[in-house]
């Protein structure tokens, strides 16, 4: 039986893209509102979220997040119609969109959402300008963190 990645009762975190810390390079990042509709936040308070494939698409000078995939439950979106990917309004001010347009729209740059949480009562995503990564990157930085475990597990029973 698969295990739910629900979030646990003390962490703000709803959900996070492990994928594109793998896939990219992270540099510049920014916390920026959410609009969603009521049945979505039900949704994301059950844990019901993946931002595996998501991104951020600028037009018409906002900023959009493209291709999360937020699960509708059974039970609280009967009276509506629910798109799953449907793109979602980022709530950011005029500054900061321009800001990361600009740097998203260098060579080889792009905007993802890592992460979306609570803060107080409303629904924060996490956006981070990233640079792709190439294979031999990606190989170096799963050394490095096997590494990072190796020795962890040899300092833990050195200590002994």
């Amino acid at each position: 039986m698969s295990k739910k990645n629900k979030a646990k009762p003390g962490s703000s975190t709803i959900a996070q893209n492990k994928k594109a810390r793998h896939e990219f390079f992270l540099e510049d990042k920014l916390e920026a509102g959410i609009a969603l509709t009521g049945w979505e936040v039900k949704s994301l308070r059950e844990g019901k979220v993946q931002l595996v494939d998501s991104f951020i698409n600028f037009h018409r000078g906002e900023a959009w997040l493209s291709g999360a995939l937020i699960t509708p439950l059974n039970q609280a979106s009967t009276h509506v119609v629910a798109e799953p990917r449907r793109e979602r309004k980022l709530l950011l001010h005029r500054k900061e969109i321009d800001r990361i347009m600009q740097k998203a729209q260098a060579k080889g740059y792009t905007c993802v959402c890592t992460a979306l949480y609570w803060k107080g009562i409303h629904v924060k995503a996490e956006i981070a300008l990233a640079k792709g990564k190439q294979a031999h990157d990606k190989r170096a930085a799963s050394k490095d963190k096997d590494w990072a475990k190796e020795k962890e597990r040899l300092m833990k029973h050195a200590s002994r």
